[in-house]
C-alpha cells in the first residue's frame, strides 16, 4: 500500500485545499455567466423598441456566450480538480485567456449597446 491519507480512496471527491481557490474561481465564473445571461434578458426586454426583431440577435448572442463560458469553465474546474487531487504536484499549467477575452468583448459590446439604447430612448422622451 502506498502513500498516506492524501492517497486514500475518495480523495478525488474532496476539495483540494483548505483555501478552496479552484472552487472560488469556478463560482466566480458561474456568477459572471449568470450576469451575462441576465444582461441578455434585459436586452431582450429593452431593445425590441429600438431594433424590432433584430433585438433577438444580441440577446441570443449573450445567452450563447453565457452558456459557453459556463460549460468551458466547469470543464476546466473538473480538469484542474482532478489534476490537483490525483497528482503529487500542486501546480497546474495555465490555460489560455480565450474565455476572459470573449467575456470582456461581450461586456464591452453590451455596454455600448446599452449606451446607444439609452441615448435613443432619451431622445424619444419629450422634454
Amino acid at each position: 500500500m502506498t502513500g498516506g491519507p492524501e492517497n486514500a480512496p475518495g480523495r478525488i471527491h474532496r476539495p483540494f485545499d483548505a483555501g478552496l481557490q479552484p472552487e472560488r474561481t469556478a463560482l466566480a465564473w458561474r456568477r459572471t455567466a449568470l450576469a451575462v445571461a441576465v444582461g441578455s434578458l434585459a436586452a431582450l426586454r429593452i431593445l425590441p423598441e429600438l431594433l424590432g426583431l433584430w433585438a433577438l440577435a444580441p440577446a441570443a448572442l449573450g445567452a450563447a456566450v453565457s452558456l459557453v463560458a459556463l460549460i468551458v469553465t466547469q470543464r476546466r474546474y473538473r480538469r484542474i480538480h482532478t489534476i490537483l487531487t490525483t497528482s503529487d504536484s500542486d501546480r497546474v499549467a495555465l490555460s489560455g485567456g480565450a474565455v476572459p477575452a470573449v467575456m470582456a468583448v461581450a461586456t464591452v459590446a453590451g455596454g455600448i449597446m446599452a449606451l446607444a439604447a439609452a441615448v435613443q430612448l432619451g431622445q424619444r422622451i419629450p422634454h
